[in-house]
């Protein structure tokens, strides 16, 4: 199990509309909690944990000045998740992370925990924790792979990743660009047969847009 986690919280939050105007997106709350703390409870027993910031990036750093993260601002501009992920790479450490937005809900068992248990170093390069299109609460659009049988993922299908992962980051220093999203990573680990998804088998919340917020406070009252 990594013993390390990178969340990602420095995007603009564009998709929220004026909920993000004077915050940003991880300091919305949902069921009267952010959706930043909700993830630092998920991962609270990771021993490093480490947050990227950009927009509004004073805000996030004193809401969780009182806790035991590293937060790093990415500045001055924004790098992505890979280019990000790899900024981070001097606290994290060499060895597989956990990776966690932080614009979703669970309900249901620990996420890092179910990841961490099925966790298979010598033939996985990352383990992506989904859900199926039908179950995705809060979805707009249509799922991101094709879960097979043996585990293996590939793009296009009925599987949403729900934004948590493990992930070797080796590979990372092979990317020449500054700013670069991890679905190239991604691309490139399901060509060589290495990217793996698990099902998760609570409820999930897409709180990555406005109608998201009360469809996730209804998914946590029932």
């Amino acid at each position: 199990m990594p013993d390390a986690v990178m969340i990602f919280a420095a995007g603009f939050g564009t998709r929220m509309g004026d909920l993000t105007k004077d915050r940003p997106k991880p300091l919305i709350e949902v069921g009267g909690q952010t959706l930043l703390d909700r993830t630092l409870e998920l991962c609270a027993e990771i021993p490093r944990r480490v947050i990227n910031t950009h927009y509004l990036a004073a805000m996030i750093r004193d809401h969780v000045t009182d806790q035991d993260v590293t937060v790093i601002e990415e500045s001055p501009e924004i790098l992505d998740t890979g280019g990000g992920l790899r900024n981070a790479l001097p606290v994290l450490g060499p060895n597989p992370v956990y990776t966690m937005n932080s614009d979703a809900v669970f309900a249901g068992p620990n996420p890092l925990a179910l990841l961490g248990d099925a966790w298979e170093s010598d033939r996985m390069d990352a383990l992506l924790l989904c859900v199926p299109l039908e179950l995705a609460i809060g979805r707009k659009g249509d799922g991101d792979f094709t879960l097979a049988e043996d585990g293996r993922l590939q793009r296009g299908g009925n599987r949403v990743y729900t934004g948590v992962q493990i992930l070797k980051t080796d590979q990372l220093a092979g990317f020449p660009d500054h700013v670069f999203s991890l679905n190239r990573l991604w691309t490139e680990m399901a060509s060589r047969g290495r990217l793996f998804g698990l099902d998760y088998p609570g409820r999930w919340a897409d709180v990555g847009h406005p109608g998201g917020i009360a469809l996730a406070e209804e998914m946590l009252d029932t």
